[in-house]
């Protein structure tokens, strides 16, 4: 097991884990019913942190903010050599948490994406953990949310006996998402964004050669080139030159931390 604690990664805070430690925070703040914000970030991820200051704040909160990409672990290594061995992949933490929640008993509750990917994807788990208990599913409503509405989706949470709840709003939506209702939920919040597509099969994923080398990017981008363009293009080198830049300390971003003012959002 590997919690060899955080280290900012152009600003953000990147935890530097692995899957069996992940998987053991989340299933025993599960258990005592406690407060856990976590998000897997790729590049995109990190880059959304570097760019907006108040979004690196809203980040620099979570518990858990994993090297879901592996830019973001060599990050990590090159940065700070850190030797982490491998990344921790938001899809594949999705499936080794409910694999333990099945295990342990523990009802989850999914939030986000659309109603027919929520119907495939509880279809596809039901055959995969016989034994999972999931106690409520619910798409976005892909606007904002009114104050009441957003008291309404605590209460179904809350009242529906979940101990873990999985977040697919996208990033960095999903993160917000996250951050705002970490204090109305007494159990961890999973940002786990294009894991409900992947399982559901509504969308592939990157061959195993190309996700060991860093190159989902590039299987994304030839997928929906006009939605991803300029995610990979633009934002991919920025990332790597600055990633360089700290590497060699000529640039460093500040850690920042929240200050209570970020701006309500209300991402539904």
């Amino acid at each position: 097991m590997i919690n060899r604690g955080k280290y900012s990664v152009l600003g953000v805070e990147i935890s530097a884990i692995d899957y069996e430690y992940g998987v053991e925070a989340i299933i025993n703040a599960a258990k005592a019913r406690s407060p856990l914000a976590m998000t897997a970030l790729a590049v995109h991820g990190v880059m959304t942190g570097f760019s907006d200051p108040v979004h690196r704040r809203r980040l620099n909160a979570f518990d858990l903010v994993t090297p879901d990409g592996q830019p973001v672990r060599w990050a990590l290594n090159w940065i700070h050599g850190i030797k982490l061995p491998d990344r921790v992949y938001g899809p594949t933490l999705t499936l080794k948490v409910l694999e333990a929640a099945a295990r342990e008993g523990l009802p989850v509750y999914f939030y986000g994406s659309k109603q027919e990917t929520l119907d495939l994807l509880l279809k596809k788990l039901e055959v995969k953990f016989p034994g999972l208990k999931v106690v409520g599913a619910e798409p976005s409503k892909f606007r904002r949310l009114t104050p009441e509405e957003k008291q309404e989706v605590v209460n179904r949470i809350n009242n529906s006996g979940a101990t873990i709840t999985f977040v697919g709003l996208g990033c960095p939506r999903q993160e917000v998402w996250v951050y705002e209702y970490r204090n109305h939920l007494s159990m961890p919040l999973m940002a786990v964004g294009a894991a409900f597509d992947f399982h559901a099969g509504t969308v592939s994923q990157a061959p195993p050669w190309m996700q060991k080398r860093g190159l989902e990017w590039f299987y994304r981008l030839i997928q929906e080139p006009g939605r991803l363009w300029k995610r990979y293009l633009l934002l991919n080198p920025m990332y790597l030159t600055f990633t360089f830049l700290q590497m060699l300390s000529i640039s460093k971003q500040p850690v920042l931390k929240p200050t209570g003012m970020e701006p309500e959002e209300s991402y539904g």
